[in-house]
Order: structure tokens, then C-alpha cells, then sequence
């Protein structure tokens, strides 16, 4: 069991999530505020995405990463800042010539995807390790072994931590594969996400399989969706890791009661130290983590 355990929340994530609960946060000034009611609550990372104040979809507008990135730095409260570099590799097929973009469709290169990391410096931001199905649509997020080694390449010159994100197991293999290559610091962080249609179902089991597959000393933490946010979690802590939860992954406390950010990291905080573990700060997360200035 891990007895000192990172919380990590994902404030917004970039899904149509906020028709769904009205507390999922849109403009700058609430993902910022977001991050830092997760912080009072007892998370030593913010995870962050930024949406299009418009229409509340998920952007990657630089400008909107720097103005929330100003206002949790300028707040004076604490958090480690994860920015996600996972948008810009949507592709949906046409539907009259497959071979080419269909409406829906984002994808750019390593270095844009990086831009608003480079301009911001966070101490941490994510990196998903491969291809997949992504729902039941007719899109697939792509993330090629060149984009994912050119990411590592441009996130260790920058002295930020790639927070490994895998969704299977040949995901492992792979940033496993940059480790060897000298592209990722040592020790790595690795993120297991499951849940998510299509990689790998969130159980336990899973968990183990993927855990147990990652390399000796990493440092790791686990998220599941939905109603099974709580239970992944507690999982996590029961096997060494840290956890994850937050409004991205799952938008209600309980069967019909819509959640805050606020309120998923107090559950999370509750069950970490009701299995005897505690929720450390964000000077402890980032001397455990070896990020930038531990």
C-alpha cells in the first residue's frame, strides 16, 4: 500500500460534459478557479485543459492555457500545474474519400501540440503513449512513435515531466521503449487510464496486469470513469500509486447528486485516509515526483 499518497485532479477535460453538470468549468476564470478549489481540497496537482468560451468545447488555444496558467499562479495557493498536450491528433475519415480529414478532425504536429508547455513551463504535463480507438464514433486520436519521441525529446530539454499516460499495454511497451532511449528522466511517472472506450476496462485486475508491466521505480497513479472513479482509486493506493479523479473522468459525488472538483478530491482524501494513508502537499508530491526545483 502507498501511505503517502499524490492526488491529482483533473479539473475540466476537453468532453461534452458540461451540459451534463453545470459545475464542469469552461472559461479561463473558472478552470483556473477550479484548480485551486481542488488544491484547498486537498490535491497537490491540477491537471488542465482549457474549452472555447463559446461553445464550451475543448480547445488548444495557447492564450487560453496562459491566462488560467497566470491566474492559479498569480492566486498565491500552492499546486503543481499539469497541463494536457493530448489535443491536436484527432482524426475523423471523410465520409465521401477516407484517405482524407472528415469534419471533426484536429491534428498537428509534435511541436504545436507542445506550444502552449513551452510558453508556460509547467512542471509537469501529460503525454499519451500511443494510437487508439477513441468511443464510438468514427475517430481515432493519433500519437506516432516520431510525435511521442519528438514530445519526450522537446518536454526534457524544457526540464518538464512527462506524466506518461497509457491506456494499454502495448502503450507501456512503447514509452518503456523512450525510456531506453534515454528520452524520458529517470525515475518516469507513468498515468493508467482505464475505462475509457477503447483500451483497457477499469478493474482490478487490469490495473494489476498494467502496473505490474511498468518499469522498476516508477513512480505511477491510476485513474478509472464514471462510478467506478472512487473505486479505481482506492485500488491505486492498495497497490503503491496515486490516484486521480476529478471532473474530467466522472461528474457526480453519488447516484444522482452532480459533483464539484471540490468535493471528488474530499471523497478521495476521505478514502485515502480511512485506508490509514494520507494526501501529501504539493512540496511533498514534487519531491516525490522529482519534478523542477524539489
Amino acid at each position: 500500500m502507498n501511505p503517502e499518497v499524490v492526488v491529482t485532479c483533473a479539473v475540466t477535460g476537453a468532453g461534452d460534459t458540461r451540459s451534463k453538470n453545470p459545475n464542469v468549468p469552461v472559461t479561463p476564470r473558472e478552470v483556473a478557479d477550479a484548480a485551486i478549489e481542488a488544491a484547498k481540497a486537498g490535491a497537490a496537482i491540477a491537471h488542465i485543459h482549457v474549452r472555447d468560451p463559446e461553445t464550451g468545447k475543448g480547445s488548444r488555444d495557447p492564450e487560453l492555457f496562459r491566462q488560467v496558467v497566470d491566474m492559479v499562479r498569480s492566486s498565491g495557493t500552492d499546486v503543481v500545474i499539469n497541463l494536457t498536450s493530448g489535443m491536436g491528433g484527432d482524426w475523423v475519415p471523410s465520409d465521401d474519400d477516407p484517405a482524407m480529414p472528415g469534419p471533426g478532425t484536429d491534428m498537428i504536429g509534435p511541436l504545436e501540440r507542445l506550444a502552449h508547455v513551452k510558453d508556460n513551463l509547467p512542471e509537469i504535463c501529460s503525454l499519451d503513449c500511443g494510437t487508439m480507438n477513441f468511443g464510438n464514433g468514427n475517430e481515432i486520436y493519433i500519437s506516432t512513435p516520431p510525435y511521442l519521441r519528438k514530445m519526450a525529446e522537446l518536454t526534457k530539454e524544457w526540464g518538464v515531466r512527462p506524466e506518461l499516460e497509457v491506456f494499454e499495454l502495448g502503450h507501456i511497451r512503447f514509452a518503456k521503449q523512450m525510456i531506453a532511449e534515454d528520452l524520458i528522466v529517470q525515475p518516469p511517472m507513468f498515468q493508467i487510464c482505464l475505462g475509457i472506450p477503447w483500451g483497457a476496462e477499469q478493474s482490478v485486475d487490469n490495473m494489476k496486469v498494467l502496473k505490474d508491466e511498468l518499469p522498476a521505480g516508477a513512480n505511477w497513479a491510476a485513474f478509472g470513469i464514471s462510478r467506478m472513479q472512487m473505486p479505481m482509486a482506492a485500488a491505486a493506493v492498495a497497490m503503491g500509486g496515486n490516484v486521480r479523479v476529478g471532473l474530467e473522468d466522472n461528474i457526480y459525488l453519488d447516484r444522482g447528486v452532480l459533483a464539484t472538483n471540490g468535493a471528488l478530491v474530499e471523497r478521495a482524501v476521505e478514502i485515502i485516509e480511512r485506508m490509514g494513508a494520507r494526501a501529501v502537499t504539493p512540496a511533498e508530491a514534487r519531491k516525490k515526483l522529482h519534478l523542477r526545483g524539489a
